[in-house]
């Protein structure tokens, strides 16, 4: 049997004359919605692949009401943690017909704003928001609209869509009481974007740890930056002006620990013979720079699959009671840093 010529673009209904079937059979195959004989499925993928036929993802997007396109909506497309957030989506995600967009929403509120209304506006199936600065107002603008959501912040709300979530107190919590088990008591904490779920939630894990272990929190060693290595050499430079100087400096993110190291080395000081550093996430930097970072490994390809699950169950109109959370467990990585 031989090819269309380029010129013609093959659609379903050269499909269904040259495998002597009807349009809707070869539309019950593709689907998958409907049973069909082995038989005539066989022969119906035997020519769509000798046709070289693709489904027009345009079409069909008309004729299910979906477009198929799903956002990820970030703070910083350069922070290595969103691309492997990005890889587990797709994942789950690709084999079931849908592309994915990844967008940024840095500085104010107001860009966040603008790119919801453009999704909003391409309608896009669903949105996976990943974005530090996003609000109840975000999350219910894009759920009015009946939009499928998930989002990595915010309470429990049966309005604003499922949450996915790792335990950044715990994981904080525990990279401090490492710290304090090895005799470090003078710990700073340069800290992300406070008005950030994870700047907050890695906040309470070092407030947290101090307390379990009988110390004060000592307001002087808690510096605020945004979660970048620019952010993390400028709080670091700020806590090492202290006299006396920080014995450890707690990062909120692996970006924030390479700057911090960063200062240490400009002052002639050592990691960790001077200064101990952690960091958070645990992106493939940690395991590269010398010495290699203690961090928390946050499951970012995890996190991922799990958001894209949800949202597959979503729109596939799957039942649920209410809002769903999903919380993964993180893990302390030890390493020469400390």
């Amino acid at each position: 049997m031989g090819t269309m010529s380029k010129e013609h673009r093959v659609g379903i209904a050269d499909v269904a004359a040259a495998a002597a079937v009807s349009v809707t059979t070869v539309s019950h195959v593709l689907s998958g919605r409907r049973p069909v004989s082995e038989r005539t499925k066989a022969k119906v993928l035997r020519v769509i692949e000798e046709l070289g036929y693709r489904p027009d993802p345009s079409a069909r997007g008309l004729r299910t009401g979906r477009s198929h396109a799903v956002a990820l909506v970030v703070s910083d497309v350069t922070n290595p943690f969103y691309p492997l957030m990005a890889a587990g989506m797709q994942e789950v995600l690709q084999p079931e017909g849908f592309l994915i967009s990844v967008c940024t929403a840095q500085g104010t509120t107001q860009d966040l704003d603008s790119v919801i209304d453009h999704l909003l506006n391409r309608r896009v199936d669903g949105v996976v928001l990943a974005s530090l600065n996003a609000q109840d107002r975000h999350f219910n603008d894009i759920t009015a609209a009946g939009t499928a959501l998930v989002r990595l912040s915010g309470e429990l709300d049966p309005r604003f869509g499922d949450i996915v979530r790792a335990d950044d107190t715990g994981g904080m919590a525990d990279v401090v009481a490492h710290l304090l088990e090895r005799g470090y008591r003078r710990i700073g904490l340069v800290n992300g974007e406070s008005d950030s779920a994870p700047g907050q939630l890695r906040l309470a894990g070092y407030h947290r740890a101090l307390r379990e272990f009988g110390l004060d929190v000592d307001e002087d060693l808690i510096v605020t930056e945004s979660f970048t290595r620019t952010g993390g050499a400028n709080g670091s430079h700020t806590l090492l002006n202290l006299n006396p100087k920080p014995e450890a400096l707690v990062c909120g993110n692996d970006l924030m620990a390479v700057g911090a190291m960063d200062a240490i080395r400009e002052r002639g000081l050592t990691v960790p013979g001077d200064v101990a550093v952690t960091g958070y996430d645990d992106i493939e930097a940690a395991s590269l720079v010398t010495p290699r970072l203690t961090t928390v490994h946050n499951p970012a390809l995890e996190i991922g699959r799990a958001c894209a699950r949800l949202l597959l169950d979503r729109l596939s109109g799957t039942p649920s009671e209410g809002v769903r959370e999903v919380v993964l467990p993180q893990k302390l990585i030890v390493r020469e840093s400390t």
